[in-house]
């Protein structure tokens, strides 16, 4: 599925269109360049789950923020991660057995994503278009079929 996201608005309503769709276990991984608005969609995501504007800083030096929401979430930023491995010393694995997870520059686990994440995920690639971005989105376990239930609205 694509979806043209034309300014910071489209993508944080896509993030907003995620969030109610969101089941624990889930992980939904966030890729793309420096700059293509990762941090805006999973800030969209989070204060939808949350039902209020919270603070969501970019976890780029915390590594990742939890927040207790329904269902409960973590962001995480693996931008810092040297080895695939670490992401078991920041608690990946119990951020997804108490929820779900957000997961910034998630090529920082390696090749095999699945062995981190378990099946159900959601991936959005983020790139530029023209003026604005262009997301890509797939699904993987539960989320194959999931992917028709976004819709975005501005």
């Amino acid at each position: 599925m694509r979806i043209p996201l034309v300014d910071e608005a489209a993508t944080t309503a896509l993030g907003r269109a995620v969030a109610p769709l969101l089941r624990p276990g889930d992980a939904v991984l966030l890729e793309g360049p420096l700059g293509m608005g990762k941090s805006t969609l999973a800030r969209g995501l989070i204060r939808a789950l949350a039902g209020r504007d919270v603070d969501v800083p970019s976890p780029t030096f915390t590594i990742v923020q939890v927040y207790e929401t329904s269902p409960p979430v973590a962001h995480f930023d693996l931008y810092r991660l040297e080895r695939p491995s670490e992401a078991a010393e920041i608690g990946l694995d119990e951020a997804l057995d108490l929820g779900c997870a957000v997961i910034e520059w998630p090529e920082r686990l390696g090749e095999d994503v699945a062995a981190w994440l378990g099946p159900d995920r959601l991936t959005v690639r983020l790139a530029e278009d023209g003026g604005g971005r262009l997301a890509t989105v797939s699904g993987a376990g539960r989320w194959e079929e999931g992917l028709r239930e976004i819709h975005v609205r501005s």
